[in-house]
């Protein structure tokens, strides 16, 4: 392996959960009750419709772009202060980084919700950069985000190693030529088979690669 690159959320951060009960977060915050279920009425919904279903399941009196202000800052607020490091991330990575291998992160979510949590976490320093999704322009169904990182690395992209959680993202990576590694999370707990049946190598803990 000449270098890695790292997902997220799924992956690094144990974070998916805030993205399955931001709703309920939300209403309980308003002191009211959350219908059961919620989460997964919402999970399906972009922010604006989420907002809208809210206020009108709920008869909010804030606008819908309040409630998606409102429930975006306490995505934001779960990283800032509560997202955590899955378990055997920190080992992992720094073996990695004393073996000097370079690492970067491609991640579909906000720069600096990233880089607040991995600083807290102590981990930020591991990686020599970030690629979001949003700043080169296209989602990981499209392998762009992947080979600009492999690139930063260098050499062939076959020796650089994709670690992900998610199928649409790992197969997107394997397309392009790297080597992947499937790393589990219960949220992708229904694609878990087909996670270990495309990557090269499948784990449920980083440690397991010590």
């Amino acid at each position: 392996m000449t270098g890695a690159i790292f997902d997220v959320d799924g992956t690094l951060l144990d974070s998916m959960p805030i993205w399955e009960d931001v709703g309920e977060r939300y209403i309980r915050s308003l002191h009211l009750e959350p219908e059961p279920g919620l989460s997964r009425k919402l999970e399906t919904l972009s922010v604006e419709e989420g907002a809208a279903y809210l206020k009108n399941t709920y008869g909010l009196t804030q606008t819908e772009e309040e409630i998606a202000r409102g429930t975006l800052q306490i995505v934001e607020d779960f990283y800032y202060r509560e997202a955590p490091l899955k378990p055997g991330v920190k080992e992992f990575l720094e073996s990695l980084q004393a073996k000097g291998i370079p690492m970067v992160i491609a991640t579909s979510s906000v720069r600096e919700h990233v880089e607040a949590a991995l600083r807290r976490l102590g981990v930020l320093h591991c990686f020599a950069r970030i690629f979001t999704c949003t700043e080169v322009g296209a989602g990981k169904t499209n392998p762009l985000i992947f080979e600009k990182a492999g690139e930063y690395i260098g050499g062939e992209f076959r020796d650089i190693s994709v670690f992900e959680d998610a199928i649409h993202a790992l197969e997107t990576a394997k397309k392009a030529g790297f080597y992947t590694v499937a790393v589990y999370d219960p949220t992708s707990e229904k694609d878990w088979e087909r996670l270990r049946a495309e990557a090269d190598r499948a784990v449920t803990d980083l440690r397991q690669l010590l």
